[in-house]
């Protein structure tokens, strides 16, 4: 391959390299300083310092990139040289950030995404360019307008949205979990029931700290044929998403986020993972205000909020089963068991009973030529939109247990989001409809006819 059209990163990262380096090789740095105190000879511990700030500075002379008319490479790497490439029209995403030092030095790290899972060696990192680079290097790699335009501004965070930060499961399992290792560990009978209090009180400030950190400044604007997000306090992330790609939206409502009237949005989009970080368009926010949103990226309100199609008496005894089935295997052990369980087991029945009637209400789909809205859950409600011009292949499964209630499930595949929509427990006489409804081909496939 020809040297021409390399270029350099910031040659500010002379500045930084060296303090990541000595922040990645930290047991290094120790062990070097403890060997010369216990040796008395300093020389080691500068010695390693040394070295590991030559690292860094090797790093930024070993690194470099190319942008032709066909593909974007990266060559690094210091003792083991890598060279990776990227075919341009392969590019899904284009995201920034950019820490606390980055900022100072006016940084950003530039990241592209081919919607290919990649970490290590494998991801198209610039860390860094100059933050007035990213504009034009955006431009060049997704297509995507000038900064200069200010396009249409579809969210902007608001403080109220910090009320949804405690209700997030994942931290009250962080705490079970803390818990959990403090008894595995030996130390249960010391751990007092005030402390367990406290730890949960804290989780809440926790979480609304780093809900302010991690979303404060959000906004979502639309800008052509491009999604622009960002935010960030302390750390700023930008995401630049290409709305060719755009196959709808994930509408995300996990249970005390709903209780509160919350709601997530993530984008459904070719290239981009269907959960986590790299789709989300919304952090936990009033839901009126993420189906707005919704309805201006789908163009269609019943899309969003129409009434669904119900599944029918089967999936709902389906459901029913499903749910009271811990309950009615505890029952056995009640006669035996003392006067106190029993209120457990009545609560336990009741809050099942709850959660069957809650899935079955919210189980349902609708479908035309144009879009396929799938709802379900309860614990973690989700209502995926998505465009029936992206959807692949259908598959219709059915277990024993499902050909006896006359049910099926129906898989959608598509190229965006997770890959696959499922349609749980539909009536089994109508799926290929469904199928060939959304999809006109399949009513032409052999199977169909």
């Amino acid at each position: 391959m020809s040297d021409t059209g390399w270029q350099r990163l910031s040659p500010r990262m002379l500045l930084v390299h060296p303090v990541h380096e000595v922040l990645n090789q930290l047991p290094l740095l120790i062990g070097a300083i403890v060997l010369g105190s216990t040796t008395q000879n300093p020389l080691w511990s500068l010695l390693g310092v040394g070295l590991i700030v030559a690292l860094g500075l090797a790093r930024w002379f070993t690194t470099s990139y190319r942008i032709d008319e066909q593909e974007l490479s990266l060559r690094s790497g210091v003792l083991q040289r890598n060279e990776l490439s990227l075919p341009r029209n392969r590019i899904r995403s284009v995201s920034t950030e950019a820490r606390l030092l980055h900022r100072l030095l006016g940084l950003t790290v530039l990241r592209v995404s081919t919607g290919q899972e990649a970490k290590g060696e494998n991801e198209f990192r610039l860390d860094a360019v100059r933050a007035e680079q990213v504009a034009e290097l955006r431009t060049v790699l997704l297509g995507a307008p000038a900064r200069t335009e200010l396009g249409h501004e579809l969210a902007r965070w608001r403080p109220s949205w910090l009320r949804y930060s405690p209700l997030s499961l994942s931290g009250l399992v962080a705490v079970g979990a803390v818990v959990g290792m403090v008894y595995q560990a030996g130390f249960g009978d010391r751990l007092q029931g005030w402390l367990v209090v406290a730890l949960l009180v804290a989780s809440v400030p926790l979480a609304v700290g780093r809900s302010v950190l991690t979303f404060g400044n959000l906004v979502l604007t639309r800008r052509t044929d491009t999604l622009h997000l960002v935010h960030g306090l302390v750390r700023i992330r930008e995401y630049s998403y290409d709305l060719r790609r755009l196959r709808g939206a994930t509408l995300r409502e996990p249970l005390l986020v709903r209780a509160l009237g919350g709601a997530r949005l993530d984008a459904v989009m070719t290239g981009v993972s269907g959960a986590g970080e790299s789709s989300l368009l919304l952090p936990p926010c009033p839901v009126g205000t993420a189906r707005a949103v919704l309805t201006r990226l789908t163009g269609r309100a019943d899309v969003v909020t129409g009434p669904l199609v119900s599944h029918g008496p089967a999936a709902a005894r389906r459901r029913g089963g499903r749910a009271m089935a811990l309950p009615v295997a505890g029952l056995g052990a009640l006669p035996f068991a003392p006067v106190w369980a029993w209120a457990v087991w009545a609560a336990l029945t009741g809050a099942c009973g709850l959660l069957a009637v809650d899935r079955v209400r919210a189980l349902g789909h609708r479908v035309d030529a144009e879009w396929l809205v799938v709802r379900a859950g309860s614990v973690d409600r989700h209502r995926d939109c998505v465009q029936t011009a992206g959807i692949i292949g259908w598959t219709v499964r059915q277990t024993w247990f499902q050909r006896r209630a006359g049910v099926a499930t129906l898989v959608a595949a598509t190229a965006a989001g997770t890959k696959r929509y499922v349609l749980i427990d539909v009536p089994a006489d109508i799926a290929w409809t469904v199928a060939a409804t959304a999809s006109a081909w399949v009513a032409d496939s052999q199977w169909c006819a």
